[in-house]
């Protein structure tokens, strides 16, 4: 089946990815594959498992093949994980993953801060990574997640035409996708509204999805404004959990929870149950005690004025 059918906005849970690594704490493979399992059970469609990075990096994905394994059990959900270069690619290909992001920066110094890769450096590793999935595994899509899109902590301003230009490079290179990423929380809606809708106006149906961070309290009004310029695919994270390396204290993440109100509120089919995904929350309690979990709908429940888009779940 299409993931993507019989929902008006995909939610792209990147809890266990972008969530996970992001805290010092590694979650045993037995919670995540439960936590996972849960997440699938609450009709989440699309769910990114983790990195295909060096486990002396990130301990917290040494198991993510496993996961791919685990997930793809599941014909109901689309399986994706993030991968930084050739060698994460090529594992994460032979892992049976359906879809790899590519995270670009979009500010140099932030490039050679975070992956110690020059621009010119990076599209040498996105060619190679299109050439082995052209011949290798056709089927596979990959997506160029473009990050500090809306400002960055090293360089401080991103001009749009920064953006723009990145994106057009990356589709030429042969990316499937192109998304954009709020990943230091710096983004407004006006800001989004222009940069998404000069996004589709120079790339199309290959414009992707929106991933916005919480850290300055804008995510939500954020992704409506997205919506208003016709992004159909937004990244959250269960609890709201990781995404927030440089604001101590604050959240990271939007929060999926409140994500799916959100939008289920506006009118917009999700496909996920709000109660079997509040309930999924007990895994992350199990296995990352301690971590602060985020999100008003937990707490205050959904209201009694509150109907799913599509009736009743």
């Amino acid at each position: 089946m299409n993931h993507k059918n019989n929902v008006d906005i995909l939610i792209s849970e990147v809890g266990p990815r972008d969530g996970l690594q992001s805290v010092s704490t590694t979650m045993p493979t037995a919670l995540k594959l439960k936590w996972l399992t849960a997440l699938a059970d609450a009709g989440l469609r699309e769910i990114e498992v983790g990195s295909f990075v060096s486990p002396k990096l990130l301990p917290q994905m040494a198991d993510a093949a496993e996961l791919v394994a685990h997930l793809r059990q599941r014909p109901d959900v689309f399986v994706t994980a993030l991968v930084p270069n050739l060698k994460g690619a090529e594992a994460a290909f032979n892992a049976g993953v359906q879809k790899i992001t590519m995270p670009i920066s979009v500010s140099e110094p932030h490039s050679l801060a975070n992956i110690r890769k020059t621009h010119q450096q990076v599209y040498d590793e996105v060619r190679a990574v299109l050439a082995l999935r052209n011949e290798r595994f056709p089927h596979v899509e990959v997506e160029s997640g473009l990050s500090t899109v809306f400002g960055c902590t090293i360089q401080g301003e991103v001009p749009e035409d920064d953006v723009l230009r990145m994106a057009l490079t990356m589709v030429e290179l042969g990316v499937d996708e192109v998304g954009l990423a709020d990943t230091v929380g710096y983004a407004n809606p006006a800001q989004v509204r222009r940069v998404f809708t000069r996004l589709r106006n120079e790339i199309g149906a290959k414009a992707g999805s929106a991933h916005f961070h919480n850290t300055r309290g804008q995510g939500l009004a954020n992704v409506v404004a997205a919506l208003d310029v016709g992004v159909t695919t937004i990244d959250a994270s269960q609890g709201g959990i990781g995404g927030c390396p440089y604001a101590p204290g604050a959240s990271g993440n939007i929060v999926t929870e409140d994500l799916v109100y959100l939008l289920e509120s506006m009118g917009l089919r999700t496909g996920v149950d709000i109660d079997r995904l509040v309930a999924a929350r007990q895994w992350l309690v199990e296995g990352l005690p301690g971590e602060p979990l985020y999100g008003f709908i937990p707490d205050a429940g959904v209201g009694k004025n509150f109907h799913y888009a599509g009736g009743a779940q």
